[in-house]
């Protein structure tokens, strides 16, 4: 992540990852919308958070470095949840094992999204 040109092609990853739970280059779409059928709901501004900060989260787990927000394509806000995350899932991780830091992680990412979320975007510009 710190190193150049490291973080672009995870971020690729993840994005192909978005546009597939979102429902964006299924195979098919193109015919299932052309039939009338109801399209897949968009995700929400805390499930999109949730999944990036999880993501994220993992990384930096993995390998003991956290890197810049922006680079992971994080708000300020989202690099706070990231960093309270990591922090308790290192600590399960010593004590419990790593398949427990996981489920941490999801369910940190999950709850902390949907508390910041929870009236819509935040304000204060858009690093917030």
């Amino acid at each position: 992540m710190g190193r150049r040109g490291g973080a672009l092609p995870r971020l690729s990853a993840v994005g192909i990852g978005l546009a597939l739970l979102t429902g964006c280059g299924a195979p098919g779409g193109a015919e299932r919308a052309a039939a009338g059928s109801a399209s897949p709901s968009a995700t929400s501004a805390a499930e999109l958070c949730a999944t990036i900060v999880a993501h994220w989260s993992r990384e930096v787990l993995d390998s003991g470095t956290y890197g810049d927000y922006q680079s992971m394509g994080l708000s300020n806000g989202q690099y706070e949840i990231l960093r309270d995350v990591v922090d308790a899932a290192r600590a399960v991780k010593r004590s419990q094992g790593a398949a427990a830091a996981d489920r941490l992680i999801d369910r940190r990412s999950h709850a902390a999204c949907t508390e910041r979320y929870r009236h819509g975007v935040p304000t204060g510009g858009p690093w917030r």
